[in-house]
């Protein structure tokens, strides 16, 4: 009988350890790479494209990585109502697709309630010595945003869920649209494509959307979901807090409604008689906490006063993003 040094069991120890520690952690088996919703949207969503210019030497167009062009025109730059000079930089974000959508942890939610059909959208701040500038510009922006398809868009801006405020990240805010404020002639306008660009006049720094209301004319109602097994809490806009989302995509239409207002524990609605009926689409829910990820998928027909339970279950993280992916498609 063979007697094992000091040397082997301790290898020996270690490779048990090794072993314990690989189930322990599964998630590293499955290739997870984030261990929760917001640092999702953060890994996946629209990420910031940074770009210096001279505010000095103004006009000067941007183009960015999918095709977004942003001339700022001579005086447009303001901070404190002063103009502003010397070397600034413009950050963007750009949302044109309905993965970028979900995967940002945003949406296509009017104020009002009622789904958009999105053509795009962005944001875009200047900061001056690291501080934003004045987000009311003194003379509008030229925004030339990628267009898909002929025919003219509408032009919002992104505020939270009341549609009084603009949008930023906090834990409550959640996000939609209304129309921009209306300063030297910029307004709530049509813009129709042109040399395959929706191409307009902006005056406001932030988020800019291009969208048109859903056509869609049948008789509206509210739509709850009930999502069992959920691990967490509803998140909010890009998941600055909670861990779970809960969308309806429109087959056919790059509609993407966010279903996040409160209807009990693990219940959420659209807003009131929003939703229309006979409108076909899928619903889909996920969630990400402490490095498990969980989703629930389900085609749907919209009818009346529709009640929804949707069961999450576990998952990987490829597995949701090929979820979100497959909707550019639907």
């Amino acid at each position: 009988m063979k007697t094992l040094n000091l040397t082997s069991a301790l290898f020996i120890v270690l490779i048990a350890l090794g072993v314990a520690c690989k189930k322990e952690n599964a998630g590293d088996d499955r290739n997870n790479t984030v261990n929760s919703a917001k640092e999702f949207t953060a890994k996946f969503g629209a990420q910031k494209q940074s770009k210096e210019i001279n505010a000095s030497a103004l006009p000067q167009t941007i183009t960015f990585l999918d095709g977004t062009k942003v001339t700022f025109p001579v005086g447009s730059l303001t901070k404190g109502g002063v103009a502003v000079t010397g070397n600034v930089t413009v950050e963007v974000y750009e949302v044109l697709k309905r993965s970028a959508v979900i995967f940002t942890g945003a949406n296509t939610n009017h104020s009002s309630g009622a789904p958009l059909v999105s053509d795009g959208f962005i944001f875009i701040d200047v900061k001056a010595n690291g501080l934003s500038v004045d987000q009311n510009l003194a003379v509008p922006i030229k925004i030339a945003i990628p267009a898909k398809r002929d025919g003219a868009t509408q032009l919002w801006v992104g505020v939270d869920q009341g549609g009084e405020k603009p949008l930023v990240a906090a834990a409550a805010n959640q996000m939609a649209w209304a129309a921009p404020r209306n300063a030297n002639g910029v307004g709530m306008k049509e813009v129709s494509a042109s040399q395959s660009a929706f191409t307009f006049d902006f005056g406001n720094l932030g988020w800019v959307n291009c969208d048109t209301f859903y056509a869609n004319s049948s008789p509206k109602t509210t739509v709850r979901v009930e999502v069992l097994n959920n691990p967490g809490t509803m998140a909010s806009f890009h998941a600055y807090s909670g861990e779970t989302f809960v969308y309806y995509c429109a087959k056919g239409a790059n509609v993407v409604a966010q279903l996040y207002t409160p209807d009990g524990a693990n219940k959420v609605k659209s807003y009131d008689n929003s939703m229309p009926i006979g409108s076909q689409g899928r619903m889909l829910s996920f969630s990400i906490k402490d490095g498990k990820f969980y989703y629930a998928v389900q085609d749907i027909t919209i009818s009346a006063n529709q009640n929804l339970t949707m069961t999450l279950t576990e998952t990987t993280e490829a597995t949701i993003q090929a979820a979100i992916s497959s909707l550019d498609n639907y």
